[in-house]
């Protein structure tokens, strides 16, 4: 399920690997969310690299969310899709998802209400900690997981800066899934991988 566990976060910043080679690594170690991320890259070839995380996700009976294109995650029969602040209005991306996910980064309390509000089925809430990945402002601390916790009854996916070293206090202040892409990326990627999916196996154990 999504709304458990890992989601892992496509980010080639941090890796050599193709595409399929990260993902299919990072599936094997156990993960069973991939969100597709691409920034840079012509749609024709965000395109055709979602229908390559389709039918890898699929092998693995992963759920797949593509980041900000609504139309692309509908060709492709993705899960879902993930939406920024500036992407397309979720009323918007509604029509075009049908019944499918539909999830929204948030960045303080108001958005994530006003999410849940538009129909949203998860938010993204961070940056929790400092962040390498992207300019995604201020970190809001793990305190802040909690106060969104209490007013939104939709489930919460933490993101940013979260590692080994922290990702207890974030599922302590109730998360109920994190986003990892740097800290899956960088370094050993089945290492990482497995060392976060033990994690939850033994945390809910």
């Amino acid at each position: 399920m999504y709304f458990k566990g890992i989601c892992f976060i496509t980010d080639r910043k941090y890796s050599d690997l193709p595409l399929y080679d990260m993902i299919n690594l990072v599936l094997r170690a156990g993960v069973k969310c991939i969100q597709y991320r691409e920034k840079d890259l012509p749609r024709r070839e965000i395109y055709g690299n979602a229908v390559k995380c389709r039918e890898l996700t699929r092998l693995f009976d992963a759920t797949l969310i593509i980041n900000d294109h609504a139309d692309i995650a509908l060709a492709v029969d993705a899960d879902g899709v993930h939406l920024g602040q500036d992407d397309l209005p979720l009323k918007e991306a509604r029509k075009i998802m049908g019944d499918k996910i539909v999830g929204i980064s948030t960045h303080n309390l108001d958005q994530a209400k006003e999410a849940e509000r538009g129909g949203a089925d998860y938010i993204g809430f961070g940056p929790v900690f400092h962040t390498t990945t992207k300019d995604a402002g201020t970190p809001k601390g793990a305190d802040n997981i909690r106060a969104v916790k209490e007013h939104v009854s939709i489930p919460v996916v933490a993101i940013g800066g979260i590692s080994l070293d922290n990702i207890s206090t974030v599922i302590d202040a109730g998360a109920d899934a994190i986003a990892l892409a740097t800290a899956i990326c960088k370094g050993d990627i089945v290492a990482n991988t497995e060392n976060f999916v033990r994690f939850f196996k033994d945390k809910f154990k």
